[in-house]
């Protein structure tokens, strides 16, 4: 993987052991500040611990199915983005389909159009590997799920995150699809 230069501002730096740390401390920090509501005590430890250690991403770096990468703006790291390659959900089959799977941007980047650059370098992705359709969660509270369908994605059918300590009501998720 090389890195994606989406603007003159903004880029995807792929992850390595060299910039690990960085994405590990600006993916959590992201996500604090979007989703500390969802869990009891606002203590996002079980979905952290799950997604987000040094362990799990060290992992997903020798996965060749994940793509892993820091998102920089104006050579700040301002989110992370981690694409599955071949993951297919209900009928659709993993050659099939590519997952988005964690887009987190830090809150003071939100609305600077980062989010649309970065969807569309998903779909480029997606099809450049030959994809039919990119698919997501997103919460069925909040504004995410109306900026992604404000770009194409339709809601397929409703999720729920499984993790333990999510408050009963801030389960409920969507997946969304978009057929390319």
């Amino acid at each position: 993987m090389t890195t994606a230069v989406l603007d003159n501002a903004l880029t995807l730096e792929p992850v390595t052991k060299s910039n690990l740390q960085q994405y590990l401390t600006v993916g959590s920090k992201s996500y604090r500040e979007h989703y500390l509501h969802l869990w009891e005590k606002e203590d996002p430890t079980p979905y952290i611990s799950h997604g987000l250690t040094q362990e799990v991403v060290e992992r997903e770096l020798q996965d060749p199915n994940a793509l892993n990468y820091l998102i920089n703006w104006d050579n700040e790291s301002v989110g992370i983005l981690k694409l599955v390659k071949d993951c297919g959900i209900d009928e659709i089959s993993d050659i099939d389909a590519l997952k988005a799977e964690k887009i987190y941007l830090l809150k003071e980047h939100s609305g600077k159009g980062i989010g649309k650059q970065l969807l569309q370098f998903i779909e480029d992705t997606a099809r450049a590997l030959n994809k039919k359709v990119v698919w997501l969660d997103a919460m069925q509270k909040g504004k995410p799920v109306h900026f992604y369908q404000k770009n194409g994605f339709i809601i397929k059918r409703e999720s729920e995150v499984v993790l333990p300590h999510v408050k009963q009501e801030e389960k409920a998720m969507w997946i969304l699809t978009k057929q390319l």
